[in-house]
């Protein structure tokens, strides 16, 4: 959370005064502050909705901070609990610590006293939170996609440098498999919100009731099967990125309250009546020709302009085939990592001048798989035609510029660049192999690159 607006703190004490005083004065410091009058009652709110520190005292009558330290645990280990304890019962205290207390407070204490400690639980959340998402993120990146020397890599490489220190959303739209979630990640990694969560979601994954409560969180008993409370993404991501992958297939009514959140900056969870604020920047991405779906209706028009503010298209492999050695290099050192054992070490120039001619429908993510299989598989230290042959056999080769002419005219200078890519292609991304055979100079074909780049 980025101010104290939008922290949520649960105040314990069997001693209703005490309980009052502190709630107000911390309320007078700029938080949401609820109270419960012992144990029982702290711990029915906490299955309710989860805050995000609770300040709870040891000694109470029916249930006691020990329990209650324990129950917050079990909801959301994450939650910090701050104690509060008489002075000379020090050893209750260093025992609620060892149990996984955040810090205690010996009463009776001064208000600024506690709003330090209450500064940095929060701060120690946020960032354990943080933490956990970019190991996800890490755990997950398909590093691969990025990887290339093309013309059109270049750009989108100098693109996203443009755009990732801007607070604004962006739409990345490519084909499935191209790399749009690695290229939100390096938007997140270049912003000023690279030490905040990164989070994704991706939109067709769930059905609409539970990609509401994903994103907006739930309370208990919000509807069937809610036995716990839920953050929502959007509070997970406060502070940092939001990605929605494949946002063109969200159901319309969950569009209109997506625009809600992104125009207020404000969350309320499903069942709740408490509205939260967030600082999220929203990635989205499409592999749909999404303004289609806005002329027919299928998508908010004001939700696509709010989503679109700008736009980072990702190219196929099939456009970037002199990228393949990279990425095949790339992905035989990430397969050869997960499986120690495997004997295959590199690729011959002549299969990887197969793999160049392939149209790759399933572009980086089919590349990457099919280097994996056939590392695990292959016997020998060189993966060679034969061994494409008999692990990948469904390889086809892409239609010459000719055949591609024959399907309509083409102006004279643009058959010449696709030529050109074609037989850089055909030599596996070799281009001084591809000009000695053109009978042209290197330089001429990477001014046909931009050229084509540009074009796009």
């Amino acid at each position: 959370m980025n101010d104290k607006q939008g922290a949520r703190i649960l105040v314990v004490d069997d001693h209703v005064e005490m309980a009052r005083l502190l709630a107000d004065q911390l309320g007078e410091a700029g938080y949401l502050v609820d109270r419960a009058t012992g144990g029982k009652e702290a711990l029915r709110k906490v299955h309710s909705e989860v805050p995000d520190l609770v300040i709870t005292d040891l000694r109470m009558a029916d249930v006691d901070g020990f329990d209650v330290l324990e129950g917050v645990r079990e909801v959301d280990p994450e939650t910090p609990v701050i104690v509060m304890t008489a002075f000379g019962a020090i050893e209750t205290a260093i025992e609620a610590i060892k149990r996984g207390a955040f810090h205690y407070l010996t009463k009776p204490f001064q208000l600024s006293e506690v709003l330090v400690f209450v500064e940095r639980a929060l701060a120690d959340r946020k960032v354990r939170n943080a933490n956990e998402v970019l190991r996800r993120a890490v755990e997950q990146s398909g590093a691969g996609s990025l990887i290339g020397s093309s013309a059109a890599m270049h750009a989108l490489r100098e693109m996203i440098m443009k755009v990732a220190p801007s607070p604004a959303p962006v739409l990345i739209t490519g084909e499935s498999g191209t790399g749009k979630e690695l290229v939100a990640r390096s938007l997140h990694a270049g912003s000023g919100r690279r030490d905040q969560p990164f989070v994704a979601v991706n939109c067709t994954a769930l059905p609409e009731s539970l990609l509401e409560s994903e994103l907006f969180g739930h309370t208990r008993g919000a509807f069937s099967g809610a036995t716990a409370p839920r953050r929502g993404l959007f509070s997970q991501a406060d502070g940092g990125t939001l990605f929605l992958d494949e946002i063109g297939d969200m159901p319309a009514a969950l569009q209109a309250k997506l625009l809600r959140v992104l125009q207020d900056g404000e969350v309320r969870a499903v069942g709740s009546d408490t509205v939260r604020r967030v600082d999220v920047r929203s990635v989205a991405a499409t592999n749909q020709e999404i303004e289609k779906r806005v002329a027919a209706g299928r998508f908010r028009s004001d939700l696509f302009f709010r989503l679109n503010v700008v736009s980072v298209a990702v190219p196929p492999l099939r456009e970037r085939r002199c990228d393949i050695p990279e990425l095949v290099e790339c992905f035989i050192r990430r397969a050869r990592d997960r499986n120690p054992g495997a004997k295959a070490r590199h690729m011959s120039a002549e299969a990887i001048e197969r793999l160049a001619a392939h149209t790759w429908p399933g572009n980086v993510r089919e590349l990457e798989n099919l280097v994996e299989r056939v590392v695990i598989l292959a016997t020998d230290e060189e993966i060679g035609v034969d061994a494409l042959d008999r692990y990948a056999p469904r390889l086809t080769a892409g239609p010459s510029p000719l055949e591609l002419a024959q399907e309509g005219l083409v102006p004279l200078r643009e058959l010449e660049a696709m030529y050109i890519a074609w037989v850089v292609a055909r030599f596996g991304g070799n281009k001084t192999r591809a000009a000695e055979v053109l009978g042209i100079d290197v330089s001429t074909i990477h001014r046909r690159e931009r050229e084509r780049s540009g074009a796009r």
